[in-house]
């Protein structure tokens, strides 16, 4: 069953790629959720997209996503779709490539398969269960790498200029990503060893990314080590720390002591 899953996510995905191509630096409508929170008719179209190939196949499986109205109903399911459409709205309206369609599946909380697709670069990153992640068809892995000092590390374009990183330049090489979809995804394919992020993130962010990481052997876990759960509410993870599984333990060690510090700030920004 889940073979099929798979291959109805990644064509779903690569038509709402498609379609969100279809208005990517060029003239659309773009309206605000709330501060720092822009909404496109991209991410709408995209959206009505999935939603039309995904419940519309699987009218008995629960539905999440960024851009429709919650339905509680999808608690008492036991598959259900998590999905944001336009990972990287931001990047998207300042023509960066560094956006994604995300999907994930979960059965009774945990994150079972991932799809997440990059338009602009034609990635389509792809797993199912614990078996094989893969880029365009061809198996990735997590970094093997062993030694935290001198990991590169994922970061968002934001939080680098908020400095929330500027305690680890010294030991580590930062890199700025936007959408935190398409740094999960990077992340699986091991094209850098961490990615993290201290705030709360919303399930649709990370559920397609976090089924990548487990399947290409990584680790992706809450920022304080414990293990991801979907399908909650409220539908917000207690942050996201993904990494190969050599060094996973040790950058929760080295996160640790940031936790109290940070949760001040977040709790600054939300007033």
């Amino acid at each position: 069953m889940l073979t099929a899953d798979l291959n109805l996510a990644t064509e779903a995905a690569r038509e709402a790629g498609r379609l969100l191509m279809s208005f990517y630096q060029s003239e659309y409508e773009v309206s605000s959720k709330g501060k720092d929170n822009p909404l496109t008719e991209a991410d709408l179209a995209s959206d009505q997209c999935l939603k039309e190939r995904l419940r519309d196949a699987r009218p008995d499986y629960g539905w999440l996503s960024e851009e429709t109205a919650d339905d509680p109903s999808r608690q008492s399911r036991e598959w259900v779709w998590i999905v944001d459409p336009l990972d990287g709205t931001k990047e998207f309206i300042e023509g960066k490539p560094q956006f994604a369609v995300s999907i994930g599946l979960v059965h009774r909380g945990r994150a079972m398969l991932g799809v997440i697709f990059n338009p602009v670069t034609d990635e389509m990153f792809a797993a199912m269960g614990e078996g094989t992640a893969q880029l365009n068809g061809v198996p990735v892995h997590a970094s093997r790498r062993s030694q935290l000092e001198g990991a590169t590390l994922l970061a968002s374009r934001s939080e680098v200029r908020r400095g929330e990183f500027g305690l680890f330049e010294k030991d580590f090489t930062i890199r700025a990503v936007g959408s935190i979809a398409y740094k999960l995804a990077l992340i699986a394919a091991g094209r850098a060893d961490a990615t993290f992020s201290l705030g709360p993130k919303h399930e649709w962010d990370v559920c397609a990314g976090a089924a990548l990481v487990a399947a290409a052997g990584g680790i992706a876990t809450a920022r304080d080590g414990r293990p991801l759960l979907f399908n909650q509410t409220p539908t917000l993870t207690n942050g996201i720390l993904a990494a190969g599984a050599g060094i996973h333990a040790a950058l929760v060690a080295r996160c640790a002591p940031l936790l109290d510090q940070f949760q001040h700030r977040f709790a600054e920004r939300a007033r």
